[in-house]
């Protein structure tokens, strides 16, 4: 594996951390500035994490709806068939828990669908805000309920 590379960008929905090395790694919602947690600044950014930038503006201009690097994370088989079919929710729509469940195999696992969007370490480049409860209501977010409204709301304005 080469050296994780940081790249920070402003965005609408706070700042991002995006951590790569030959691959995608994490995008963090609003990294911690100090401390153990912090991210190590001095690293400075890659082509990849550049890149990764360049799209994530573009989606956030409306002008993106799906992205490039999609490296499927580690994970549990089960974890990787969620994320697959969060890939597969269209840009502006959603899909309920129970939904992914299905589609991962396992109608019954709508808590372990829950588990495996909070274990997504790229969030809005693999679009795990695009799950809401089978009532619709919004449910957890690792970014915060509030960033997940914005980026639903963002997307359904532009695909209109």
């Amino acid at each position: 594996m080469n050296e994780l590379c940081y790249e920070e960008m402003d965005s609408p929905v706070g700042t991002l951390g995006i951590f790569c090395d030959e691959k995608v790694r994490r995008i963090e919602f609003d990294p911690p500035r100090s401390g153990p947690d912090a991210p190590d600044r001095r690293r400075g950014g890659n082509s990849l994490t550049a890149e990764v930038v360049s799209q994530l503006q573009e989606y956030f201009q409306g002008q993106r709806t799906v992205f490039d690097r999609q490296h499927p994370p580690e994970g549990t088989a089960f974890q990787k068939r969620v994320l697959e079919s969060l890939r597969a929710i269209p840009y502006g729509e959603t899909r309920s828990y129970q939904e992914i469940a299905e589609a991962a195999g396992n109608r019954r696992a709508c808590r372990a669908v829950g588990m495996a969007n909070n274990r997504n370490p790229i969030s809005i480049v693999i679009p795990c805000h695009r799950v809401i409860g089978k009532d619709g209501s919004m449910t957890g977010y690792g970014g915060g309920i509030d960033k997940k409204i914005w980026l639903l709301e963002h997307e359904k304005s532009c695909s209109r």
